[in-house]
């Protein structure tokens, strides 16, 4: 119970820690399940803290945080223990990977293939981020399907399906390990626990687009002092995230140059453009002007271009095409002429570009002083730790080994195998080998039997790739059964009423039991006396096995990539441009350019069909 006679649980401190200022908020649930601040408290820091939204000076930060903690704990006659945070969108990194593989084409798509190949598209994205950033360790803290495939054919949902083929391309986002731990450290040093941690843009998004709008092609974009933070929405789902380092301190440092000034005395400058026609300047050598803000903004106009410039291109190569609408948040998303800047730019209408506050967002209750587009963030980091109480880190048990993860909204055993790079194809079981022999010199493949699947375990129970962890649970794959060897005896292949005259394998003639080796040539004589119609209700091992599809013909062709001669063997007579990595030596995990792939010297794509004859030229440029 805290000093005022609320419950612990009833409250929420949040904190936003920006490049400029930070601002710290008590909340709670009023009697109608809407949001309510209580009170707020705003520092400025006195030096450059932070750059680009990332800490640098912890003390200084730490410094703030603690005035503020102490000044709302002395108004609301309450003792805090625990806060809700947010990192920087600067700190996100997203990384879009396309992963497949074949299948067993008679039986449906279930839940656990589809589930398997999304992870190991997360790993493949986890591997790239750390090999593009010097094996820097990053959290993922989620991802999003932007397209499934099956065989050549995009859809919505794979399961129930049929095909030969599935494949899944998906955004993955992670989080660097050292920013979380230089939240960390701040709030450690203030006498706090952090009761949740999320991210900027994603706390933003959360609260000032509903779920319903996102079915609109909508992008968000938090303009702070160090970054521009975008989030884009399509189809009802977050599609992109991204940010840029132009912001409001590039346009503090025009008017600093203009106008020969300190950083504090632009930054004020810069503020009350948007709530002051005159403004009196005294520069660094003493000489006093005034000067209008309209000659203010056309000295400084370049700054704000760039800004505008970097948020539209950003948005552009994210989403390809100008979005329905532009939302736009943070303390200069007010910079007087920004708006329709970006309109322009963007080449949409200008009230298709909106400065966001509050005063259209539901179940919230504040003071009209809050009414903002520089509190949307704060509120939402608040909102957030309403709903996601006591999020930070977990400990587990995977494998017999030790593990932390950074606890985002529900950790599930697949995202412990994302961190310790568990190859998703070991929970599929282990496939035997093809037997292959030759009738009558006719090649016939009968295919490995399937070996059983091994359990995932958790805390003794049987669980799965979606059971929700909590911490110090214990997680244990089982190991793999091997497959039953195919064991063929000669006479499993005809018919016991088919009147044998002579048996030959590989040309040598047996006269007993024989049981087939790979690679035999069998080749069966019947006696002549036999009439063929009195087989015709016999069926043979061998034609049962067709019709199973268990025995089939596989399937040639011959092209060239890079200039090399290469044959594709498979069991269908669908090829398609992926095959061919199975036959080349060529590296997709390492990064080293943009990947080019071309079909008789036009751009392909991983799904275009092939056939015999084609050339393909497949290079990182």
């Amino acid at each position: 119970m805290n000093l005022n006679g609320l419950k612990d649980d009833e409250l929420i401190f949040s904190l936003d820690i920006g490049t400029r200022t930070i601002i710290g908020m008590i909340c709670k649930k009023d009697k109608d399940d809407r949001l309510q601040v209580l009170d707020y408290s705003i520092r400025e820091h006195e030096k450059r803290n932070m750059y680009d939204g990332q800490i640098h000076d912890i003390e200084g930060v730490s410094k703030l945080v603690k005035e503020i903690k102490e000044e709302l704990e002395k108004k609301q006659n309450i003792i805090l223990k625990t806060v809700s945070v947010a990192a920087a969108g600067r700190a996100l990194k997203t990384k879009k990977t396309f992963v497949e593989h074949e299948i067993n084409k008679s039986e449906e798509i279930e839940s656990f293939a589809i589930e398997t190949i999304e992870l190991e598209g997360v790993q493949r994205a986890q591997r790239l981020i750390n090999e593009e950033n010097n094996e820097q360790n990053y959290y993922s803290i989620g991802y999003t399907v932007s397209d499934y495939y099956l065989d050549e054919i995009r859809m919505d949902n794979l399961k129930g399906h049929k095909g030969e083929r599935i494949g899944v391309e998906i955004l993955a986002t992670f989080l660097p390990k050292i920013v979380i731990e230089g939240l960390y450290s701040v709030i450690s040093r203030v006498g706090l626990e952090i009761n949740t941690i999320t991210l900027e843009p994603i706390a933003a998004i959360n609260i000032s687009i509903e779920k319903d709008l996102r079915l609109l092609n909508l992008a968000l974009v938090d303009i702070g002092a160090g970054t521009s933070d975008i989030a884009i929405t399509d189809r009802g789902q977050i599609i992109s995230y991204d940010m840029t380092q132009s912001a409001g301190d590039e346009i503090t440092e025009s008017i600093l140059k203009e106008f020969l000034l300190d950083f504090n005395q632009s930054d004020k400058i810069k503020k009350e453009l948007s709530t002051k026609k005159d403004h009196i300047i005294k520069n660094i050598l003493g000489i006093e002007k005034e000067y209008t803000t309209e000659e203010i903004i056309h000295r400084i106009s370049d700054s704000i271009d760039k800004v505008a410039d970097n948020i539209v291109k950003s948005i552009f190569e994210n989403n390809k095409k100008a979005p329905d609408a532009i939302f736009l948040i943070g303390g200069t998303s007010q910079m007087l002429g920004l708006r329709d800047r970006i309109a322009e730019k963007m080449e949409i209408p200008k009230d298709r570009v909106s400065v966001r506050d509050l005063s259209l967002i539901k179940n919230i209750s504040i003071k009209d002083e809050l009414n903002r587009p520089d509190m949307i963030t704060p509120i939402g980091i608040a909102a957030e730790g309403l709903e996601n109480k006591y999020r930070n880190f977990i400990n587990v048990k995977f494998q017999n080994k030790d593990i932390q993860v950074f606890n985002t909204d529900n950790i599930k055993v697949s995202d412990i195998m994302v961190l310790t790079d568990f190859n998703p194809r070991d929970l599929l079981g282990k496939k035997g080998e093809d037997f292959i022999y030759y009738r009558e010199g006719s090649r016939r493949v009968v295919k490995g039997n399937e070996g059983e699947q091994p359990n995932i375990l958790v805390n003794g129970e049987v669980g799965s790739l979606q059971t929700t962890l909590k911490n110090k649970d214990i997680i244990e794959v089982t190991e793999t059964k091997e497959p039953e060897e195919i064991r063929l005896n000669i006479y499993d292949l005809v018919s016991k009423k088919t009147p044998i005259e002579n048996i030959f394998i590989n040309g040598n003639p047996i006269k007993e039991d024989y049981i087939l080796k790979m690679n035999d040539n069998i080749s069966i004589i019947e006696r002549e006396e036999k009439e063929l119609s009195n087989r015709d209700d016999e069926q043979s091992l061998q034609e049962k096995l067709i019709e199973n599809e268990k025995i089939e013909e596989k399937y040639y062709i011959d092209i060239m990539v890079n200039d090399k001669k290469i044959t594709i063997e498979k069991e269908t007579n669908r090829f398609i441009f992926v095959d061919v990595f199975d036959y080349i030596d060529f590296d997709r995990s390492e990064v080293k350019g943009d990947l080019c792939l071309k079909l008789n010297g036009e751009p392909a794509e991983y799904m275009k069909g092939l056939k015999s004859g084609d050339s393909l030229d497949i290079y990182w440029e």
